[in-house]
């Protein structure tokens, strides 16, 4: 009889036919190996990785002399820049007419692009009526519309605020609407069964289930807001980071206008991080992929 290994499992013996040699069907399995532990880099680490990454490559050609100052100034002059119109005032004043303008124009188009939506969204006259026509004028470049604007409103702040308005209407009427219209019909069946009636269902059904759609226009409309503000500010602005930039493009001064496009980037991605928590917040009921570790 022979000794079984001591990292081995003996399986018992298969029946064996009549007439058949008997065949040993030990299977040994052996013991499974260590397990090392792999070093993972938290995810803040490597988000931060592509843009601090780009900021060293910039500057490292900004000092080799690649890039030269007159195309582009060096990320230390911006901060130099950026320190310098902080004290004095001009980048906070700059940055709070912009945000003013960016607010007001943000909940004018909102509040269209939900009525609408919801109009077009509910009911089928709705349908008929408004979602042809949101699709008809969402075909023409609302940039190309800043001529049009200045004749109709002038060149005070009202076409800034319209061009913004109008910028943000769009992604928030299709995704709203969109959402709405991908309820799931057999949900929608259930809650009628239930006994809920119009208001019932689309209050705990309908509107739920557009939520998802709902936040990820409203990540596009806020993006869109600060893009239509980039142009807006170029319409006879005496205030704001476009007056800046502006002024800045009369004298060649790059870090001036790098400085103020950096701003517009981090409020916009400032905009979009707080969608996120929001959508964590509001969509806890809902299971979502995350991706492969």
């Amino acid at each position: 009889m022979t000794t079984k290994p001591l990292d081995a499992a003996v399986l018992p013996q298969q029946a064996v036919p009549a007439g058949k040699p008997a065949q040993d069907t030990r299977v040994t399995i052996r013991g499974t190996a260590k397990t090392t532990r792999r070093l993972t880099v938290p995810r803040s680490v490597r988000r931060a990785a592509g843009p601090v990454g780009l900021v060293l490559l910039w500057f490292l050609t900004s000092a080799t002399g690649v890039l030269p100052e007159s195309v582009l100034a060096s990320p230390v002059d911006v901060a130099w820049q950026a320190v310098d119109l902080t004290r004095n005032g001009e980048l906070p004043s700059a940055i709070a007419a912009s945000g003013r303008r960016a607010g007001t124009g943000f909940l004018i188009g909102a509040t269209v692009a939900l009525a609408l939506a919801l109009l077009a969204g509910l009911f089928r006259l709705g349908e008929d009526v408004i979602d042809s026509s949101m699709g008809m004028f969402r075909a023409i470049p609302w940039v190309g519309l800043i001529p049009l604007f200045i004749v109709w409103f002038g060149i005070e702040e009202t076409p800034k605020i319209a061009l913004v308005a109008l910028g943000v209407t769009y992604p928030l009427y299709f995704n709203i609407y969109g959402g709405i219209r991908s309820t799931d019909a057999q949900l929608v069946e259930a809650a009628r069964m239930m006994g809920l009636g119009r208001f019932g269902l689309i209050r705990y059904v309908i509107l739920p289930s557009a939520l998802p759609g709902a936040l990820v226009g409203l990540r596009y409309a806020l993006s869109t807001a600060w893009l239509a503000l980039v142009f807006a500010e170029q319409i006879n602005a005496d205030a704001g980071l476009g007056y800046l930039m502006s002024n800045a493009q009369q004298y060649f001064r790059t870090d001036i206008i790098v400085l103020c496009l950096a701003v517009y980037a981090l409020l916009g991605l400032a905009c979009d991080f707080a969608v996120r928590i929001l959508s964590r917040r509001l969509l806890t009921w809902r299971a979502n992929f995350e991706g492969d570790a």
